[in-house]
């Protein structure tokens, strides 16, 4: 069994520009990965077919996981015979804005270009994951970035300010469809892409604390009163930035001390079920040596 790690991410911006004729939204957006990731593991086998392994339920098995499609289509379209078992341990809650899915088939595309030695480098299996999600380019390579077009155009950015994340998502769930569906781009905020670059490369923790910002917090705020409840919370127990992540409805509040970052933890523990405190990873995922 080979493992690969499928890290979550967060928004630190999240700017949405207009429709485009695709139907798609044009964003604008800086994403970077927190040390809270699913375990995915990979087994190749003889008889090519594809299977998902998982013990949570909320995990489709079958060509609705992100997952089986991204094997699907390295097998396809590098013409591979064997198939493969993917063990999903998951980690990262379940449609929360957290890239889970995304994640676990950008995961099970570096393990598989490793397995089935197919050598491909990362921009090769970036612009393969294009076709399967938004969010799985920006998977494949982790850490930090800017990420534009609806998601899939990818620029490098250094690791931001180190500093502790805390993860909380209610017991509900949210269509990002929903979301965008109700987004008014005339009334909505829109936050300040290049302010937070520069906070990003300075490693300016207050900078890049003042920039934090998501045109789709307030849709999701209105419609879903808990996520705003979550938000004040977080505020009320000292996070010193707290935002939505994607469309929701995890929050996230950045601290720079550890101490500080359990006790907002501990005090989270009565309001909401799902509450994790990590670290931001912030630097770029690497091929395994030798592929």
């Amino acid at each position: 069994m080979y493992y690969v790690k499928a890290p979550a991410k967060i928004n630190l911006t999240l700017d949405t520009l207009y429709k485009r004729d695709d139907g798609y939204h044009e964003v604008e957006m800086i994403m970077t990965t927190v040390d809270l990731a699913d375990r995915i593991g990979l087994e190749a086998r003889q008889d090519g077919r594809i299977e998902i392994v998982s013990v949570d339920r909320f995990i489709p098995n079958d060509a609705k996981n992100l997952a089986y499609q991204a094997a699907a289509l390295l097998k396809e379209t590098y013409n591979v015979s064997e198939g493969v078992s993917i063990t999903i341990e998951k980690h990262i809650p379940v449609a929360a804005g957290l890239a889970g899915g995304s994640s676990d088939a950008a995961a099970t595309l570096r393990g598989l270009n490793h397995i089935w030695n197919l050598n491909l480098s990362l921009d090769e299996l970036a612009e393969l994951g294009a076709h399967i999600g938004s969010d799985v380019p920006f998977c494949v390579y982790g850490g930090t970035a800017l990420a534009t077009g609806r998601g899939e155009k990818i620029e490098h950015l250094s690791s931001p300010a180190a500093c502790w994340v805390i993860l909380a998502k209610p017991i509900i769930g949210v269509s990002t469809a929903e979301i965008y569906g109700q987004l008014n781009l005339e009334t909505a905020y829109h936050p300040d892409t290049q302010a937070m670059i520069r906070a990003v490369k300075e490693k300016d923790f207050s900078l890049m604390i003042e920039n934090l910002g998501n045109t789709l917090e307030d849709v999701t705020l209105n419609l879903y009163p808990e996520v705003r409840e979550l938000k004040e919370q977080m505020k009320r127990f000292g996070a010193e930035g707290v935002l939505m992540s994607g469309s929701g409805p995890t929050v996230f509040g950045i601290v720079q001390q550890e101490s500080r970052a359990q006790r907002i933890v501990n005090g989270l523990r009565g309001f909401c079920d799902e509450v994790y405190c990590v670290r931001l990873l912030g630097d770029r995922e690497e091929l395994p040596k030798g592929v």
